[in-house]
C-alpha cells in the first residue's frame, strides 16, 4: 500500500480509504437500517482491510441509523490499542439521525451532538477526520464553520473536511476562515471517477491553489465501472441498482454501455480488471489523495487492491478517459 499526505497536512493517508457507507445499512437511507454488511461481514471487511495497508476508514453518523460507527468501534475494542494507534477514523454530519427538525444539518447544535455522539459509538476520545456530508443553505456558513472550530479547539477532532461541495461554497468557507483565524477545510470528499470528471473543471483547481487535499467518492460509479452492469441484461440483485439507483440513472444510455465494454477490453489487453484499472485512473489524477472503495465481500475489495499495482503510463489516462467521450 502507497500513503500519500492529505493536501497540505502532515496526515499521511493510504491511497485507498474503506468506505464503511454499508455497514449495517445502504447509506444514510432509513429504508434500508439493518440491511447492508452484518456485523460480522463487516468486521470481516475491516480486518482484510487494515491487514492490506489501509489506514483509514470512512463513515457517517447516519449510515445505518448508527450502526456503521457502533459496528467500527466494536471491532476496535476487540483490536486493542496497537491497531487504534495506527487508524485514522473519518465521520461525517449533515443527514436526518432521528424525526425533530434539528436532527439534521450543520447548526451548531447539531454538530455538537452528533461529535459526541459519533464519539460514543466509536469509542474513542477524538475524531481524525470530520466532514461535513453536504453542504446546508438553511444554516449560515461561518455558523459552521464557529462550531467545527470549537470542536477542533476542544481536541475531539483533528482535521475537517467538506464533502459534496461546490467551488464557490468551498471557497467562500476558506475565505471565512481566514478572516476569523478558524480552522479551514482541510480536504474535500467528492465523487470523481471515468463517469463522473465535475471536479477538474473547478474544483480541482481550487484545490490546487488552496493546497487543499481531495478524496474521491464512488470512485467505481457505484458499481458501474467494475463492469456489474450490461446493456440489455437485468441487473444484478442487491446492487445498487436495484436498491438506490436514483443517482445512476442517467448513466443508463448506449454511448456509457459501449464505454464500459471498452474499458472491458482495455482491462483484459492490460492483465487487470476493469474495477482496478478504472480505480488506476482515479489514483493516478495528481489532485487525488485517495480513493474511497466500498467493497461488499472480500473478493471486490481485493479487486480493488488490486489497482495500486495498476502502472499507467503518460498517455494512458487520456486514453481511458477518452473511452467514454463519445
Amino acid at each position: 500500500m502507497n500513503y500519500r499526505r492529505l493536501g497540505s497536512t502532515g496526515l499521511r493517508i493510504s491511497r485507498l480509504g474503506l468506505g464503511c457507507g454499508n455497514f449495517g445499512g445502504i447509506g444514510s437511507a432509513p429504508a434500508f437500517f439493518g440491511m447492508g454488511e452484518t456485523e460480522a461481514q463487516a468486521c470481516d471487511l475491516m480486518d482484510r482491510a487494515y491487514d492490506a495497508g489501509i489506514n483509514f476508514f470512512d463513515t457517517a453518523n447516519a449510515y445505518g441509523g448508527g450502526r456503521s460507527e457502533a459496528y467500527i468501534g466494536r471491532w476496535l475494542k476487540t483490536k486493542g490499542p496497537a491497531v487504534r494507534q495506527q487508524l485514522l477514523i473519518s465521520s461525517k454530519v449533515f443527514n436526518p439521525v432521528g424525526p425533530g427538525v434539528n436532527d439534521r444539518g450543520l447548526s451548531r447544535r447539531h454538530i455538537l451532538q452528533q461529535v459526541d455522539e459519533s464519539l460514543g459509538r466509536l469509542q474513542t476520545d477524538r475524531l481524525h477526520m470530520y466532514l461535513i456530508h453536504e453542504p446546508d443553505p438553511e444554516t449560515p456558513l461561518d455558523e459552521t464553520l464557529r462550531a467545527l472550530e470549537d470542536v477542533v479547539r476542544a481536541g475531539k477532532v483533528l482535521y475537517v473536511g467538506a464533502s459534496n461541495i461546490e467551488a464557490w461554497r468551498l471557497a467562500r468557507g476558506l475565505w471565512i476562515s481566514d478572516k476569523a483565524g478558524w480552522c479551514r477545510f482541510d480536504w474535500v470528499q467528492n465523487s470523481f471517477s471515468l463517469l463522473d470528471r465535475a471536479p477538474e473543471r473547478e474544483i480541482f483547481p481550487l484545490c490546487a491553489d488552496q493546497g487543499i487535499g481531495f478524496t474521491a467518492f464512488s470512485p467505481l460509479a457505484g458499481g458501474w465501472l467494475a463492469g456489474r452492469y450490461r446493456s440489455a441484461q437485468a441487473y444484478p440483485e442487491g446492487s445498487r441498482m436495484t436498491l438506490r439507483p436514483e443517482p445512476y440513472r442517467h448513466l443508463e444510455r448506449e454511448a456509457v454501455f459501449r464505454g464500459l465494454d471498452r474499458l472491458a477490453d482495455e482491462a483484459r489487453a492490460r492483465g487487470t480488471g476493469m474495477a482496478a484499472l478504472a480505480l488506476a485512473w482515479v489514483l493516478h489524477h495528481p489532485r487525488v489523495d485517495a480513493a474511497i472503495v466500498g467493497p461488499r465481500n472480500a473478493a471486490q475489495l481485493d479487486d480493488a487492491l488490486q489497482s495500486t499495482a495498476v502502472e499507467l503510463c503518460a498517455g494512458d489516462p487520456r486514453q481511458l478517459a477518452a473511452l467514454f467521450e463519445n
